[in-house]
């Protein structure tokens, strides 16, 4: 007898262009062939998101609330140009853990009162460093908090740093030398339109973890 799910783990994200995860999954390829003994987690490439909100498990019943709330914040922005662009790995000193791959998107039209919006990071090798302005992505990425909050779902108090997960490292051996590996290659810019929201589940599993489409909300 199947259990009923009461449940979903769901997360807000915006998708990538299939050619941007073509070419993210070409390096993850290069890193792999040349440490193929070093134990890690690497993202598939229809698993390639930019998550803005993961809110853990939420009620079924209260998927609808979560969608509205997704699509209130779409509403409320329009479309812009993010870069993917620079590598770097978590944490920036010591043994690294998590390896990433940058995004960068242009000031608002309007910008948000530093505070409200975050502020804007620029990716580096080894690290992000912030910047003074708030970035269109850390203005979309409020708005949903600010919807989320509203719709009774809890606001996450980090600091937000968008960046593309590619492998979680799960061991010392080897990790250092495929970090500056990953660092010293070469990912050329690749610009993308951010057009829309999308809500997710995750399922985890021994195989790894699916993501299935929820809803999707169109930008402005």
């Amino acid at each position: 007898m199947s259990s009923v799910v009461s449940s979903y783990r769901t997360f807000i994200a915006i998708e990538l262009s299939s050619d941007i995860r073509r070419r993210i999954k070409e390096h993850i390829d290069q890193l792999r062939s040349a440490f193929p003994d070093v134990r890690a987690s690497w993202l598939r490439e229809d698993n390639l998101h930019l998550t803005l909100k993961f809110l853990g498990d939420v009620p079924v019943a209260r998927i609808a609330a979560l969608s509205d709330a997704a699509a209130e914040a779409a509403r409320s922005n329009e479309s812009f140009d993010v870069i993917v662009s620079g590598c770097g790995s978590f944490p920036p000193h010591g043994r690294p853990k998590v390896l990433w791959i940058g995004i960068v998107s242009e000031p608002p039209a309007s910008p948000l009162p530093l505070g409200e919006g975050g502020v804007r990071v620029r990716s580096i090798a080894g690290g992000i460093t912030p910047e003074a302005q708030p970035s269109r992505l850390h203005a979309l990425q409020n708005v949903i908090e600010s919807a989320c909050a509203a719709a009774g779902f809890k606001r996450d108090t980090r600091p937000f740093h968008p960046h593309l997960t590619t492998a979680r490292l799960r061991s010392s051996k080897g990790s250092r030398a495929l970090a500056e590996l990953h660092r010293e290659m070469p990912f050329p810019p690749q610009t993308f339109t951010v057009s829309e929201l999308v809500v997710f589940r995750s399922e985890l599993s021994s195989q790894g973890s699916k993501h299935t489409l929820l809803s999707r909300h169109e930008l402005g």
